[in-house]
């Protein structure tokens, strides 16, 4: 257990810093996996209206440091390819 003052300081900073974090992440990974299941439905419509808000939780997190950048950019390329995807798919069949 921590002795000093400065360190039970950082005891209790730790503590709400990851229930911050820890809810940023749940956050993410809640619209990620929302717009993964609109994609998994095979309506481009919402799909691609989800896009945009899902992509600026991931920037957002990116930016707060939940994620790396890079980790961001995969991301959005891989749900941005897979939209595209369901679009084309979805013209084809018109």
């Amino acid at each position: 257990m921590a002795n000093t003052i400065s360190s039970i300081k950082r005891v209790r900073t730790t503590e709400r810093r990851t229930e911050v974090n820890r809810m940023r992440k749940t956050r993410l990974r809640r619209q990620v996996r929302a717009l993964r299941r609109l994609i998994a439905a095979g309506d481009p419509a919402p799909a691609v209206a989800a896009l945009p808000e899902t992509f600026s939780i991931v920037d957002k997190a990116a930016k707060q440091g939940i994620i790396k950048k890079n980790t961001a950019s995969r991301y959005k390329s891989r749900l941005t390819h897979r939209v595209k995807a369901l679009v084309a798919a979805g013209e084809k069949k018109s």
